[in-house]
């Protein structure tokens, strides 16, 4: 949860754990929580927002950001960043936050797939290809190893400096009184681009390099079974002695160089070598149930006229895009890495709602759960004794999650005794002054709440968990009380919250863009000095989702919508980050040596089975859980791995859950309420709820799902704040209207649903639950599962199975299906969306034979009348002979394209799969969240 240790509230602490690699950078850090030295008295000026106030000094005897031992630190920044604010808890902060008094430079910073680490004579540059199995196999890593460093000949800088940054780039930059240095590197980037002078342009080897292509100018060296390309200007010429390779820079001032995915790429390389990258920004759009992000790298061509540039994408970001991509792969922590040659790209998903409270359902006995609210209500401290940010955020958020939910059953009285008492505790914070107020770093451009937890205060840790809870309880407030939540009133200490975590500003002078979220990578990092040998870290995504879900709500409760949309972006993106590299959901990410199935923390270099307070397994699968709110619904796209997350926390925890076993019951109804419900109804509610949870809200979450089904993640709908529910083929639809006038809420399957102004409602409608597996029904929606029976659906029920794909007995069979296996839908309506196109995810399996390359065709009916108007047809998909699922998307490009594509009126479409090479049959998944089609049509 905390990028530092904490101590359970719940349990003793187990077995201590193997510490990740930066086992010597941990112990000082864990040796330096909560210390440092007290602030100088001062007198605090108050600093009026609304009918709130902020200190602009540390309260006296609290501290503010400091090295490990203790020593005040301000950021490292050259004179034209002085002014800039810093987004700390970033993948290369250590350029900037100097956690350790004897590294004037930087920790490790994993960039992928390229790693790096400065040092006195310029920058260190790795590939890290083979994993790790550390810390007694509870972690995985790629550590960093510099293949070579690169330089200029005679730099010896007594510092490093971050001079200048954008969403996923950064320069650092070097001086020595007669050289400078700065070398642009970035998420994504296989290009390192470096400017300098006073020297030559130098490149250090850890080996002696091997040759494979010297152009002059442009040099191919292989180094520890990794290539790169050395690119000098026009006119310069690589010298090789030893392990140093030097280049005049023929009276310019920028050199390059590139790692190669193959040696014979780098003619395509070579092409983008002074296409310069100077800036990286993202813009996002929520639209219709969708969310579009364009991510864009701003070039300066510095010899000629070139610019382009090559990218390689994450595994969450290629997954969802249709753009082109090339045959070059790389490997990185997250899983294959793809290559794309351009300087922009586009992903495009379902906008994963939120809810501020699951509807009303018959399955909740209204009285049962009047006595589990007044149990909290009339507890003599609802708030247990918290003081600090984080404790006290987890009982605002407790609080936060019962408002509605006694709202919904006509508890108005104690619905408003909750409001009474969560706006009581954030007066006290959101005044200066008192026990507990916020403080205004200049130095750092932050928010520090005090007192603090956990090093938000000496290591700026965490802010988004500690705010999330903050903010998500504000915006329930704001559902009920507009005027509380106006500016005037306690809206803007909430927007300086917001400001400090999640600032969607690029120009704000007083915070940074998005201070925690890496766009890039598609998740939050929690350490704010990223001081590990191993990277940044973040232990519970859950409580980073829990920031934008609160975005959401309060965004739409206030009318903000441009707010409420960043929220949806950061959510829905994290979402996709947290299916892939902490739950392994496609189970093509973690090294197949790791004996996991979950992680409890992603580290820049891999990923742990751990967390930063406990072994308990219990706590490890839960701290990506909790808190569960109307937020959490996303969890439930990947219905089997939480089936596999559930068993594998038995298995290691010897028995079910004891400790945090009402979070783990939540977590498994969304993928089986009747098993989750079982559980419930075992205990009888005997039990102690863990300290964010309450037996009403775990009562009303469990039976409520129970009674509608599971969330049905392939449906959203073109309002933010909408859900859908699916049980025996009968779908649930949900929203809140935030607005002052009905709206109407259109889904992504059709259906229709009006919602009165303030007010949530819901709504039902047949799914598609195709009775008849040898004729199939009418679909709905645009994203239909492979069904075993040839049968394309998009039901979510059917148990995973798997077809077998025919030999291609020994022909060449590329681009002409050979006995293929054939899925269909009939009956199909939509209307072609605009910028949209065919995309897939299958799994396939070749078991251990060589070469049998599935092929996929994708044809459109488009009236039913048995003609196909549109076909098209994608390369295959080169198997490897290791028996396991590989996974087969229209990544791999079209090969063939005929017809047109136009309205479907009670049209089919069809997927054909078949082997194109090879002697043998292969095996294709069936019923299961990573075997669709989904159609460009709403």
């Amino acid at each position: 949860m905390q990028a530092s240790l904490r101590t359970s509230p719940r349990a003793p602490l187990r077995a201590s754990l193997s510490r990740p690699a930066a086992a010597t950078f941990l112990a000082v850090a864990l040796a330096a929580v909560g210390l440092g030295p007290a602030a100088s008295p001062a007198a605090a000026a108050t600093i009026p927002a609304g009918s709130g106030s902020y200190s602009d000094t540390r309260p006296a005897g609290r501290s503010g950001p400091t090295t490990n031992t203790g020593t005040p630190v301000t950021p490292k920044l050259t004179e034209a960043a002085r002014n800039k604010p810093v987004p700390t808890n970033d993948w290369w902060t250590s350029l900037a936050y100097q956690r350790y008094g004897d590294n004037p430079y930087s920790t490790p910073m994993y960039g992928h797939p390229l790693t790096y680490q400065a040092k006195a004579s310029g920058l260190e540059v790795g590939y890290p290809t083979a994993p790790a199995i550390v810390g007694d196999g509870r972690q995985y890593e790629y550590a960093h190893k510099a293949d070579l460093t690169v330089g200029l000949t005679g730099l010896n800088s007594p510092d490093t400096k971050a001079d200048a940054w954008s969403d996923w780039t950064v320069t650092p930059y070097w001086a020595d009184g007669s050289r400078t240095f700065r070398a642009t590197i970035g998420h994504g980037m296989p290009f390192v681009y470096a400017k300098g002078s006073g020297g030559d342009a130098r490149i250090t080897t850890a080996s002696t390099p091997t040759v494979f292509a010297d152009n002059g100018n442009v040099l191919g060296i292989t180094v520890a079974g990794h290539h790169y390309a050395l690119f000098a200007p026009t006119g310069a010429d690589w010298n090789v002695s030893g392990t140093t390779i030097t280049a005049g820079l023929a009276g310019k001032d920028y050199f390059s160089l590139a790692v190669l995915p193959s040696t014979d790429a780098l003619a395509t390389y070579r092409k983008y070598a002074f296409s310069f990258v100077t800036g990286s920004q993202v813009a996002w759009q929520s639209a219709g149930g969708a969310i579009r992000a364009t991510y864009t790298l701003t070039t300066e061509a510095k010899e000629g006229t070139e610019r382009g540039t090559l990218q390689a994408l994450y595994r969450h970001q290629w997954l969802h895009t249709t753009d082109a991509l090339t045959p070059y792969t790389y490997v990185s922590p997250r899983g294959t890495m793809k290559v794309r040659e351009s300087a922009s790209f586009t992903t495009s998903q379902k906008n994963n709602g939120v809810v501020p409270a699951l509807p009303a359902s018959s399955g909740v006995d209204r009285a049962r759960l009047t006595g589990y609210l007044n149990e909290v209500a009339n507890a003599s401290d609802p708030f247990s004794g918290a003081t600090d940010t984080y404790w006290t955020g987890k009982a605002l958020g407790r609080l936060a999650q019962l408002v509605p939910v006694a709202d919904q059953i006509g508890q108005t009285a104690t619905r408003d005794k909750l409001l009474g008492l969560m706006k009581g505790r954030l007066q006290e914070w959101f005044t200066a002054g008192g026990a507990s107020e916020f403080s205004y770093d200049k130095d750092w451009k932050t928010l520090i709440g005090y007192p603090a937890s956990y090093g938000s205060d000496t290591e700026l840790n965490d802010h988004h968990f500690h705010y999330s809870y903050y903010v998500y309880a504000a915006a329930i407030i704001a559902q009920y009380d507009p005027a509380w939540a106006a500016d005037p009133a306690w809206g803007t200490m909430i927007k300086h919250l917001i400001r400090d975590t999640a600032n969607q500003s690029r120009t704000d002078s007083a915070y940074p863009f998005l201070r925690g979220f890496d766009v890039y990578a598609g998740h939050s990092w929690a350490s704010g000095h990223q001081g590990f040998a191993a990277g940044n870290n973040q232990e519970s995504s859950s409580e980073s989702v829990n920031l934008s879900a609160g975005l959401v709500l309060w965004g739409a409760a206030t009318g903000d919508t441009s707010l409420r949309d960043l929220g949806s972006y950061l959510l829905t993106t994290e979402s996709e980050a947290i299916t892939q590299y902490w739950f392994d959901a496609n189970e093509q990410v973690f090294p197949a040596s790791y004996k996991y199935g979950t992680v409890g923390m992603v580290w820049g270099s891999g990923a742990a089975y751990s967390t930063w307070w406990t072994a308990n397994p219990e706590e490890i699968h839960g701290i990506n859980v909790l808190p569960v709110t109307g937020g959490s619904l996303h969890l439930a796209r990947e219905k089997a791995a939480i089936t596999r997350n559930i068993a594998e926390m038995e298995r290691e925890n010897g028995g079910p859950a004891q400790e945090w076993r009402d979070l783990l019951w939540e977590f498994e109804a969304l993928a089986d309420p009747a098993r989750a419900k079982v559980k419930w109804d075992g205990v009888n509610g005997n039990y102690t709820p863990e300290q964010g949870e309450s037996k009403a809200h775990t009562y009303h979450w469990i039976s409520t799902l129970d009674t509608l089904g599971a969330p049905d993640m392939t449906v959203s709908g073109d309002l933010p704040t909408s859900a859908v529910f699916t049980k025996n083929g009968t779908r649930t639809y949900t929203a809140h209207n935030h607005g002052s006038t009905t709206r109407t809420v259109t889904f992504s399957d059709g259906k229709t649903l009006s919602v009165p102004a303030r007010s949530t409602a819901t709504g039902t409608g047949a799914g598609n639950p195709d009775p008849d597996p040898e004729e199939p029904g009418p679909s709905t929606g645009n994203t239909f599962r492979l069904k075993t029976g040839g049968i394309l659906t998009t039901a979510t029920t059917d148990p995973a199975s798997a077809d077998t794909v025919a030999s291609a007995d020994g022909v060449n069979r590329d681009g002409t299906p050979y006995k293929p296996t054939v899925y269909e839908a009939k009956q199909v309506s939509g209307q072609l969306a605009a910028g949209a196109a065919t995309s897939f995810r299958l799994r396939v399996d070749a078991g251990t034979k060589v070469a049998l390359a599935p092929q996929v065709r994708v044809s459109y009916d488009l009236t039913g009348d048995g003609t196909f108007d549109r076909t098209e047809t994608y390369r295959y998909f080169a198997t490897d002979p290791v028996a396991g699922w590989e996974e087969y998307t229209q990544a791999v490009g079209a090969q063939a394209v005929t017809g047109s594509l136009g309205e479907l009126r009670n049209g089919t479409v069809r997927l054909e799969i078949w082997n194109a090479l090879g002697n043998g049959t292969t095996q294709v998944q069936t019923g299961t969240d990573a075997a669709v089609l989904k159609i460009p049509y709403v």
